[in-house]
């Protein structure tokens, strides 16, 4: 469970990714009935440290105060593949053997691949990044696509906002589903994004695109019980589908069809945590037809089912609640979850 956190940083301190290591964990959210963390910021040599934005922060704490972390977090870090610290390295390893965690953020995962924590795991970083980190650990299996990996004790992220999603996780994780929305909410962000590095990575920019994008998008989100075909698609953007589909990827990063799944899932996703209704109904609800489609899409993008989700995930208006089994009409029930979405 994780309550008391610690960000271990370096010159140049990574101020953004420290920035959000302490939006979630260092904000005393008590008086809104959230849990309250031990947060702290410590760095193998305490003191007055540069950060990538031009002012200094001093750190008055030393590796001494990793003893007590359940979480330990590294926003950013070198990427050249020089050697840390080695009491830092024990005091790592130290902690993964007692049962703490540990989040790399962007290039904070480069001091985890120096460590040794990444050999033989999957592990995210910037898109940037992952070319280098490949060549420099050949023992580590990088994955530019991800917004964050979560191997167990070791959690890896993409670049900058992507922290948000990996804290939010974590929290998610270990305190339930309405604690990591709530935090989110107070943040202005989603509790959840879908898909990967890949939106990011051709359309950096805007593009005149966009916006006729952004309204076909929620054309689509909205009819996700109904199906969609790149036909229909491709007509509301009053384009062919072969222009359609090529102008999708270039815009999102991802098919129409990828996408399409992605966000029926989120909406599944949803419903499992913040319904009673079952298992089947919930398939039908974002358009997967049936509850053994929606197994096989759960078990394939998210390593789970959806009992297991509802089990870890619902909401405590649902928990309690019978998995595969619900008092609503299948008609009422789908239009409930229209309204939802």
């Amino acid at each position: 469970m994780v309550r008391d956190v610690v960000a271990i940083v370096a010159e140049p301190v990574a101020a953004f990714e420290l920035g959000v290591v302490c939006e979630v964990f260092g904000l005393d959210r008590s008086g809104d009935g959230l849990p309250r963390f031990s947060f702290a910021v410590a760095a193998a040599r305490p003191g007055l440290l540069r950060t990538s934005s031009g002012f200094e922060i001093k750190v008055k704490r030393g590796l001494q105060r990793l003893g007590a972390a359940d979480l330990i977090a590294v926003p950013g870090w070198s990427t050249d593949g020089a050697p840390a610290p080695p009491a830092l390295i024990a005091t790592l390893h130290a902690a993964v053997a007692r049962g703490a965690r540990v989040l790399g953020i962007c290039s904070g995962t480069f001091l985890l691949a120096t460590a040794g924590l990444l050999d033989g795991q999957r592990a995210a970083t910037h898109w940037r990044y992952a070319a280098r980190m490949a060549e420099l650990f050949p023992a580590v299996d990088v994955d530019a696509a991800a917004l964050y990996v979560d191997t167990g004790p070791v959690v890896t992220t993409a670049g900058t906002a992507a922290a948000i999603d990996a804290c939010l996780h974590l929290v998610r994780v270990d305190h339930g589903a309405a604690v990591a929305n709530a935090i989110a909410r107070r943040m202005v962000v989603p509790a959840h994004r879908s898909g990967g590095q890949a939106q990011f990575i051709e359309s950096a920019v805007p593009n005149d695109d966009d916006d006729q994008f952004a309204a076909v998008l929620d054309w689509a989100a909205q009819r996700l019980d109904a199906p969609v075909t790149v036909d229909a698609w491709a007509a509301q953007a009053c384009m062919s589908p072969r222009t359609f589909a090529r102008r999708f990827r270039a815009a999102t990063g991802t098919t129409p069809r990828q996408w399409l799944i992605d966000q029926r899932l989120l909406q599944a996703q949803r419903l499992l945590e913040d319904t009673r209704l079952s298992v089947e109904i919930v398939a039908r609800a974002v358009g997967f037809g049936s509850a053994d489609a929606l197994r096989h899409q759960m078990a394939a993008r998210r390593s789970t089912t959806p009992t297991a989700h509802r089990r870890a995930f619902a909401t405590a208006a649902v928990d309690g609640a019978a998995t595969d089994g619900s008092h609503a009409s299948p008609t009422s029930s789908v239009a409930s979850a229209r309204r939802s979405g």
